[in-house]
């Protein structure tokens, strides 16, 4: 055996090389495995006695992609091209074992050898996308030549991981080897190509199928609402058009300057930030990783409506036995019936098999008895948000079960701290706020109370990440992170409105902005009587005054906007109206509105309140914020969250802003004591450790 350097060997196996790099924990594309790389296939092609070149991995995984830790800095040592370059042009038949996934620039590593050659539970694929990037080593060129340029395009603008059998199928990959034995057959594989004299696959000589223009205008429409705000999905089109059109040097050409561009976009910034932020929010310092955890194999849930259903389908998922408590039969038939319709149109629209549906329903028993619940090792309550209910419920399991058993509440806002009091065990109380739907939306916000025990936090996050979610620990306050923070934004919404602003005008701003919808869309959509009391209507708010026209929302046909028979809206003369004479009460000219005046009024509150839970410590970090607003409330991942947004105007002219708002407004817009301190210190949230 040959040493390269400390992450690259090479070991004769008769008259075939084997390269082997092993670069815990994902074999990443740094600047040591390129030199190795490059030494170790400069020494084989020079090495007389070998015939054949085998690259493989050791650990668990094949090369899982480049270092996103380089990007933006100096290069050193071999580039990637160079890599590449050696691989494809080496006078010897290179074969590529994989195992694990060869993703991003292990799969472009992998596509310059003449044959590839993988297990059948490996995956390959280009996601860059994810990250605000393109594949910048040659992917875009060569995945057409081998898939053709319509199965490029899907794979690459969605960041698909491909099965090794699709692989296989579609020329991606050219033979499967035994799971146990991939290094014994990628052997074999190349002595058999030596043997037959089998050609040298170059896939940068391919010809490309031919598409038309017609063809990318196409793809683009199809897929304009899911690309919106992203730039790296156009570029990868264009990259694409440029392997269709072009010489592949010529495309290469094209490949590098988009990549160029991408990466240094504040975009790609922004989702490599995400990227990042999405491996720290379980970091938790208080509670190590090595912290026990309690054993989750039986999961109670009290409540069958919308989210306590959606809750037991995301355990249930996750294979985890659920009972499911209501107090009455009808409404627990309805909460089972719903479950089931919504297994069955997953079935329908091929995410899971007629027997994966009975699989999962048969996980969730039904039950009108607490009592039922006295061996489940965790319960999350899901009912109505009125602490005398919770309090009551929560009473109840104290008696009912087991000692070990973690209590959770699905409260999205209500004090924890209270629910806990009533029972024995506070230190076995917790809050998991799920999303709604909560078998859709991926966060939860784990909650931690003044007692909550480490080993229940600890097993909190374990849970939330089996059943396929992300978590962030937040602390006990009014809404939490998310909806405190949304509070905010709803509080300039309204009095956006009150000033003369248009419903319309404020939902425009947050769509082009980056958000699936505005606040008033969205109060449409769940209904504008939600918490309305008609009794006690005076007239005094805009929503009184809908509500009391029995305008209250979709489920009426008009709200703040009117709906079409299909739930399309529009302006309403109506709303405008009533916009105009509030403006006109309060004395004001009605004007028009910027988007950015729009956004800045919107934005900047919620900014302004994260900082002032990060100095409460209700957040770990800046970053948690981000992840809970992302996941949690569709902001847009090219911008980062709320807090990365920050950062990226400056936080000394979001502070200069916040005080002139001050100024004009009022006491609700002083800035936290927390940003005035980090534009003293010439710090950004990024930096702020709680």
């Amino acid at each position: 055996m040959t040493a390269f350097n400390d992450v690259t060997d090479l070991t004769l196996d008769g008259n075939v090389a084997v390269i082997t790099l092993d670069s815990p924990p994902v074999n990443a594309l740094s600047a040591i495995v390129r030199d190795g790389m490059y030494a170790a296939f400069g020494a084989a092609i020079a090495d007389t006695s070998v015939a054949a070149i085998v690259l493989i991995c050791a650990g668990r995984t094949f090369i899982a992609g480049a270092d996103i830790t380089e990007f933006g800095g100096a290069s050193t040592g071999a580039s990637l091209f160079d890599v590449q370059t050696i691989i494809e042009d080496s006078p010897k038949p290179v074969i590529a074992a994989i195992h694990g996934t060869a993703l991003g620039g292990g799969l472009e590593v992998a596509l310059c050898a003449h044959y590839r050659i993988a297990v059948p539970s490996a995956k390959c694929g280009l996601p860059e996308v994810n990250l605000g990037l393109l594949p910048g080593a040659g992917g875009t060129q060569r995945l057409p030549r081998i898939t053709g340029p319509r199965k490029a395009l899907e794979l690459m603008t969605a960041g698909t991981h491909v099965a090794a059998a699709e692989c296989l199928a579609m020329g991606l990959i050219d033979a499967l080897a035994n799971e146990t034995a991939l290094r014994a057959d990628a052997v074999q594989y190349a002595r058999k190509v030596v043997a037959d004299a089998a050609p040298l696959h170059r896939v940068s000589d391919r010809a490309v199928e031919p598409m038309t223009s017609d063809d990318f205008t196409a793809f683009r429409q199809a897929n304009a609402k899911k690309f919106r705000g992203f730039k790296a999905p156009e570029a990868i089109i264009q990259c694409v058009e440029a392997a269709v059109n072009l010489p592949f040097d010529e495309g290469i050409k094209v490949e590098r300057t988009k990549f160029f561009e991408v990466v240094t976009s504040p975009e790609s910034a922004a989702q490599r930030y995400v990227f990042f932020a999405e491996r720290q929010v379980w970091k938790i310092p208080s509670v190590p990783a090595t912290t026990p955890t309690r054993p989750i194999d039986s999961v109670g849930i009290i409540g069958s409506g919308t989210m306590g259903g959606g809750i037991a389908m995301t355990i249930a998922n996750a294979g985890i036995a659920v009972t499911l408590i209501d107090t009455n039969q009808e409404a627990l038939d309805r909460g089972l019936k719903t479950i089931r319709t919504n297994y069955e149109r997953s079935m329908k629209n091929g995410r899971f098999t007629a027997e994966q549906v009975e699989e999962r329903v048969g996980r969730i028993a039904g039950s009108l008895s607490m009592e039922d619940l006295s061996d489940v090792d965790l319960v999350i309550e899901a009912v109505y948000e009125r602490m005398s209910i919770k309090k009551e419920i929560f009473t109840a399991l104290d008696t009912i079960c087991k000692p070990s058993a973690i209590l959770a509440t699905n409260t999205s806002g209500l004090n924890i701290d209270e629910i806990a009091a009533v029972t024995a065990r506070p230190e076995s109380v917790i809050g998991l706020h799920f999303f709604s739907p909560a078998n859709v939306m991926r966060l939860v916000e784990v909650v931690r109370a003044d007692h909550t025990a480490d080993d229940v936090i600890n097993t909190s996050m374990q849970l939330t990440k089996r059943i396929g979610k992300i978590a962030a620990l937040v602390g006990v306050c009014p809404g939490f992170v998310g909806n405190r923070m949304l509070g905010q934004r709803a509080r300039e919404a309204q009095a956006l409105i009150e000033g003369g602003a248009m419903p319309w005008e404020v939902d425009q701003a947050l769509y082009e902005f980056g958000f699936a919808m505005g606040p008033f869309q969205m109060i449409d959509l769940a209904g504008l009587d939600i918490g309305w009391v008609k009794d006690r209507s005076n007239g005094a708010t805009i929503r009184d005054r809908l509500c009391e026209l029995d305008r209250r929302g979709q489920k009426t046909s008009a709200g703040y906007y009117d709906y079409d028979a299909q739930r399309n809206a529009s302006p309403s003369p109506v709303t405008e109206a009533i916009v105009r004479e509030f403006a006109s009460r309060s004395g004001i000219e009605p004007r028009s509105f910027t988007h950015e005046e729009i956004i800045e009024r919107l934005v900047l509150p919620m900014i302004n309140e994260g900082a002032k839970i990060l100095a409460e410590g209700k957040a770990i970090r800046a970053s948690d914020i981000d992840i809970i607003w992302i996941n949690g409330y569709n902001w847009p991942a090219y911008r980062g969250g709320p807090m990365h947004y920050a950062d990226t105007l400056g936080l000394a002219n979001v502070l200069s802003r916040l005080r002139e708002l001050e100024a004009e407004f009022g006491e609700q817009w002083k800035p936290a004591a927390l940003l005035e301190q980090l534009v003293a210190d010439g710090k950004s949230f990024a930096d702020h450790r709680a």
